[in-house]
């Protein structure tokens, strides 16, 4: 894992950017196809997903969960676990 902290203020994206590129690879998908599906440009998904730390909101996810067939809560899913330790 990159050395980020529950401290950091980009921590949670760091988070849901890697839990979205795990889903997105489990699909079979690149990057560039997710953008497409999305209806979002190939940048956009790569910062979300490659720690560039682009804000987005919660409608962003929700919309991407939707395309990807997966319940939005699995995007914090290493989150939750990562707090427990």
């Amino acid at each position: 894992m990159q050395n980020i902290s529950p401290y950091d203020d980009d921590y949670i994206y760091y988070w849901v950017g890697k839990n979205i590129r795990k889903y997105r690879k489990a699909k079979g998908w690149s990057q560039s196809k997710l953008a497409r599906e999305c209806n979002y440009t190939d940048m956009f998904i790569s910062r979300i997903e490659n720690n560039a730390f682009q804000t987005f909101s919660l409608n962003t996810l929700y919309h991407i969960s939707k395309v990807l067939d997966v319940p939005i809560k699995l995007f914090f899913e290493e989150l939750e676990e990562e707090d427990k330790k």
